[in-house]
């Protein structure tokens, strides 16, 4: 048999199932969520308000890939999960456009809200309580660095990266298995 007559290999993707890969994405999300938490309670770097719907929305991707990796879902229902990450991945990715944005041209006045010793000291923990869970840091503020960019442009490639492999979930055929 020569070489002429057998099928070009699959790229990496394609030769994944959609469980594996919303498994995958599933784990990629715990990852990233796990190290923002290792920032937030080792590190000391507490999250401003943009970087806490940027982890809920990474939590919301987390979680439906999580179903779809559950569910083994054919072709429309890999297609259905595929287009609910990549509309939660858009409003991720644009919450993390905005902080990169704001973070390359800081406004005169933060946007995001006054640093948790200021909260604590001004409104006690009872009422500070809430605007903790909301995010205390300054989302103009780059605390860390990794490669020569910060959390948020960090969050904002991740979410890119989501929103590439929801579009191939999307376009891509099922994979054929025969066991």
């Amino acid at each position: 048999m020569s070489s002429f007559n057998r099928p070009e290999p699959a790229p990496m993707l394609s030769r994944l199932s959609a469980r594996t890969l919303f498994l995958l994405l599933f784990l990629f999300c715990a990852g990233l969520l796990g190290f923002g938490l290792y920032l937030q309670h080792f590190r000391g770097l507490e999250p401003c308000p943009m970087c806490i719907m940027q982890r809920y929305a990474l939590a919301l991707v987390g979680l439906v890939a999580l179903a779809g990796a559950l569910h083994g879902p054919r072709n429309g229902g890999a297609r259905i999960y595929g287009a609910l990450i990549l509309l939660i991945a858009i409003a991720g990715g644009g919450v993390a456009a905005r902080q990169s944005w704001i973070q390359l041209y800081p406004p005169a006045i933060p946007e995001c809200g006054p640093g948790l010793e200021y909260m604590l000291e001004s409104f006690g923990l009872t009422q500070a309580l809430p605007m903790i869970f909301r995010g205390a840091g300054d989302c103009t503020a780059i605390d860390w660095t990794f490669l020569g960019l910060s959390i948020a442009n960090w969050s904002l490639l991740s979410f890119a990266l989501i929103l590439l492999l929801a579009g191939h979930l999307i376009v891509r055929r099922q994979v054929r298995r025969w066991y």
